[in-house]
């Protein structure tokens, strides 16, 4: 069993110079940059959406902005990402030349922009109101008081969920092999083709995908007990 195991392996992986290995490698490239530029666009659109939905008063303004950011996060939680991903790069995309990848990180980051942003607006909300309160009485503006004193508090609160939204991204990538990115997924089902064998190709992507997803949460654990320590000083 184990020979026949290590023989799938072998061919798929390390015949003709460790190829398979390489392009295993390569498409591990591409998953982390589309995971990462899709993090920092989605955290980005995530405070701006949640900023436009916490804004106080019941000026005809504020309510506009409020119900575009309640329309975007409605569309986009309420589709599927491949949908998303389908339509932009081979409907809104279809006459420009834009690169696959690009065209991956935008509309990953667009989706994760709607998580996000609840997320946020769940973290300002949490922040103690008496927190605004004595900014204003400052003499501070309730924009500056929102970046200086709520966002930066809320930020803390919420670092496990967009935790959690940064391994769904690792995860979703996964995706993206239906607009051409040669992402681990795509090669995988490249060396299945080469070899007619599917399940050790899976099998190894399925392990390079939970150690991935491992480091991350390690990592978002150190930064997190780090966070902690600040506080407790």
């Amino acid at each position: 069993m184990f020979e026949d195991f290590f023989g799938k392996f072998s061919r798929a992986f390390l015949e003709d110079n460790c190829s398979g290995l390489r392009l295993m490698a390569d498409g591990l490239g591409k998953t982390a940059l589309i995971t990462l530029g899709s993090l920092v666009l989605g955290v980005i659109l995530g405070i701006i959406l949640a900023v436009m939905k916490v804004l106080p008063g019941k000026s005809i303004f504020n309510k506009i902005l409020a119900g575009i950011a309640n329309t975007y996060i409605a569309i986009f939680r309420g589709t599927p990402v491949v949908v998303q991903l389908l339509l932009f790069y081979f409907g809104i995309c279809a006459r420009i030349d834009i690169d696959p990848v690009l065209a991956a990180i935008i509309c990953l980051g667009m989706n994760s922009g709607a998580y996000v942003a609840e997320i946020i607006r769940g973290g300002i909300l949490a922040v103690d109101h008496g927190q605004t309160e004595a900014g204003r009485s400052l003499g501070l503006s309730y924009s500056t008081t929102l970046v200086k004193i709520v966002l930066p508090q809320a930020i803390k609160n919420i670092l496990p969920a967009l935790g959690n939204e940064l391994i769904a991204l690792i995860k979703e990538t996964s995706v993206v092999s239906f607009i051409t990115v040669v992402d681990i997924t795509k090669v995988a089902g490249n060396i299945i083709a080469k070899t007619y064998e599917p399940f050790v190709p899976y099998l190894f992507l399925a392990l390079v995908y939970l150690v991935v997803v491992l480091i991350a949460t390690w990592l978002v654990g150190i930064l997190e007990r780090r966070m902690r320590q600040s506080d407790q000083r």
